[in-house]
């Protein structure tokens, strides 16, 4: 049974191709790039992430972050990124599509981060754009979403660009930085059109 299970959901997907970056799925061998790029990152993420554990940037860790992605993946319920720019394999940030419903829904959730090196060069707004028809044509989801504070104005920008409508805010909706933050929705659907 786990032989045709892995058949039918590969743990790993295929490379998404955007405008100067590629996605894939994290292997183990990205670890000293992502563990580096955190942490030379940290003070820029902070105020936009959930806290980060005492070991969060530990091999350890970042295998047991490994191990999840896969089930998740096998599952079908999120489908892990990270980004790479194309001319020299940099690891760049990272995107996930988190929470996808099946069956009457069809929908997920698009979170993403970069490297405070990279942040403000439109690496981030290429992979959302990438990820944009994996989202409808691959996984065959209707709906779209993400959720940003409303005071980062940098990934508000993000999704305007790759066409997500504002629909409003969501009171308390994640825990961020130790606080129950409210934050701005935004959605784009199969059918709406693309620029």
């Amino acid at each position: 049974m786990a032989f045709l299970r892995s058949i039918s959901k590969p743990d790993v997907a295929p490379v998404i191709l955007g405008h100067g970056v590629y996605l894939r799925n994290p292997q183990i061998g990205d670890f000293a790039q992502w563990a580096a790029l955190r942490e030379s990152s940290r003070d820029f993420l902070t105020p936009w992430e959930p806290t980060w554990t005492p070991d969060d940037l530990t091999k350890p860790s970042f295998r047991r972050r490994l191990r999840r992605y896969q089930r998740e993946i096998r599952q079908d319920h999120a489908h892990p990124f990270f980004i790479f720019r194309e001319e020299d394999d940099v690891l760049l940030g990272g995107c996930t599509l988190s929470g996808v419903q099946r069956g009457v829904q069809q929908s997920c959730t698009l979170g993403y981060w970069a490297g405070e090196s990279h942040a403000g060069r439109g690496y981030v707004t290429a992979a959302v754009r990438a990820l944009i028809p994996f989202v409808f044509e691959e996984l065959k989801l209707h709906r779209l979403q993400a959720a940003c504070l409303p005071e980062n104005d940098r990934s508000r920008a993000v999704l305007r660009k790759c066409g997500f409508t504002e629909e409003g805010i969501a009171r308390g909706y994640l825990r961020i930085n130790g606080a129950w933050r409210d934050h701005v929705v935004y959605a784009i659907l199969r059918d709406d059109p693309r620029r």
